[in-house]
């Protein structure tokens, strides 16, 4: 990458960062929607990556290839930040008395995006991995970095990624397995209650797709 576009970057030129979104936006909000299964959080990360990118520009290394390990680097640490934020509003909710609501639709606008019941399933998959060994696996897998773009983006050793890498394809082939295999007790009782918004019945489809992710 020239290091002039760098250099612009990191003095924070204005039109520099129109470029980084134009180039990189639609592979943010990818890696978010694959990680959340929900269209308008994906949208919020995409906001809160640039956002984090420009307040961050001065860490940019002023040499080197592509941006994009940076960038998804810093997506990462937003949706850490946005799961946590997830699970304590979780909570609150969990707090206050249930009232008769109307039914909510929000997760409707997911089907602007093709096979969202494959990636609710595999997402929720996902949740059974550490999310050390989530993050590599979408990154390395999703996003198709490699072990050293990975490590940079999550300022790791390439040795972490692969063995985290490695750990997240074992479980998940294992589930895979299960899931496929014959005669299992009912869901209620091998598998925690779905979240709000999962989609039901696609345990056959998440292990066929973890299967393929993992060929």
């Amino acid at each position: 990458m020239d290091s002039s576009y760098r250099a612009r970057l990191r003095a924070g030129d204005e039109a520099a960062f129109g470029e980084l979104f134009d180039d990189h936006a639609r592979v943010v909000h990818r890696h978010a929607y694959r990680w959340t299964g929900c269209w308008s959080t994906a949208e919020d990360v995409v906001s809160l990556t640039f956002l984090e990118a420009w307040r961050l520009r001065g860490k940019l290394r002023p040499d080197g290839d592509s941006v994009l390990p940076w960038l998804l680097g810093i997506a990462t640490n937003v949706l850490r930040n946005t799961n946590r934020a997830a699970r304590r509003h979780r909570a609150a909710l969990a707090r206050v008395p249930r009232a008769d609501t109307a039914p909510d639709f929000a997760d409707e606008v997911t089907d602007r995006m093709d096979d969202a019941d494959r990636v609710a399933s595999v997402t929720a998959a996902l949740r059974t991995l550490r999310p050390a060994e989530r993050e590599v696996f979408a990154l390395c897998v999703w996003s198709g970095l490699d072990y050293a773009t990975a490590a940079e983006a999550l300022g790791v050793p390439i040795g972490t990624v692969r063995s985290r890498l490695s750990r997240a394809r074992t479980k998940l082939r294992a589930l895979a397995e299960q899931a496929l295999a014959p005669g299992l007790p009912p869901p209620s009782a091998r598998e925690p209650a779905p979240v709000r918004g999962q989609v039901q019945g696609g345990r056959a489809i998440a292990a066929r797709s973890i299967q393929e992710m993992n060929r």
